[in-house]
């Protein structure tokens, strides 16, 4: 894909964005895009978001449509957490990613990465104490919405 290519799909996922978050109300000024972190369409290195048009363009098909699904994810979530939507099914992007983990693991798939984490990063176990504290307060967060 051509960069004028590139910027031309970003625009219109940013559009997309603000189709899904307020096709029923306007836009407020506090209110921020998901896309503001994960895309930018600067030819120059952009360090404050997650994927830079020259990152992008250097992706192939395959990477760019991980990387298109994890925002989709990523605006759905928003969605309904503005809209105060069940979020039964729902877990927090950004703490999945922490586990390593696509947006859609299901509570067995948090569980059993967690399992594997907490062993590789147990201080007993010769593991990093804050790589650790970081696993078992990602899993806390994602687990206290009353699973089981």
């Amino acid at each position: 894909m051509t960069i004028p290519q590139l910027k031309r799909k970003l625009r219109q996922l940013k559009q997309t964005e603000c189709r899904i978050r307020f096709r029923t109300r306007p836009r407020e000024a506090h209110q921020t895009l998901v896309w503001d972190a994960f895309f930018s369409t600067r030819t120059a290195n952009d360090d404050r978001v997650a994927y830079p048009l020259n990152r992008l363009a250097n992706m192939d098909h395959e990477e760019i449509k991980k990387v298109y699904e994890a925002f989709f994810y990523r605006v759905y979530f928003q969605y309904f957490k503005e809209h105060g939507l069940s979020m039964a099914d729902a877990y927090d992007p950004g703490l999945l990613s922490l586990l390593g983990l696509p947006p859609n693991a299901t509570f067995q798939d948090i569980k059993r990465r967690y399992r594997e984490l907490a062993q590789v990063h147990h201080p007993d176990h010769g593991g990093d104490h804050d790589a650790f504290i970081e696993v078992v307060d990602a899993y806390e967060r994602l687990t206290d919405k009353g699973r089981t």
